[in-house]
């Protein structure tokens, strides 16, 4: 099987770029998603460079059980928490007792999503040469 890990990355970086353009255009709920979405790729590519495989969307999970090799700083497994809050009540009005996703996002804590997702991408780059 070829290893991807540089189509992860692409995919990663591409998706961090979209979460900008979200976070410029003040549409947080969006931005924070794809934040998130640049974190799992970023991290699942890690994984096909080490030649493993991995399922699921909890990037901290994804994070915690990486081989002991590349097991990342206990402060990224935290970022990774954060976006991990993204993955589900970003998208979905029933994530929220009333209102709409777009009324619980703060350009904020979109910003500290877009952080912590280019946090986990350089995490990749620093692993994968």
């Amino acid at each position: 099987m070829a290893d991807r890990s540089a189509d992860w990355l692409a995919q990663a970086e591409r998706d961090l770029e979209m979460a900008r353009l979200a976070l410029n255009a003040a549409i947080f709920e969006w931005a924070c998603f794809v934040a998130q979405q640049a974190a799992e790729k970023a991290v699942k590519g890690l994984y096909e460079s080490l030649h493993g495989t991995t399922r699921g969307h909890s990037v901290s999970q994804l994070l915690q059980l990486l081989p002991n090799e590349a097991a990342p700083a206990n402060d990224l497994i935290e970022m990774a928490k954060i976006l991990d809050q993204y993955y589900i009540p970003a998208r979905y009005p029933n994530g929220f007792d009333v209102g709409a996703p777009k009324d619980y996002y703060t350009r904020e804590a979109t910003a500290t999503a877009l952080e912590n997702a280019k946090a986990i991408v350089g995490f990749y780059r620093s692993m994968v040469p």
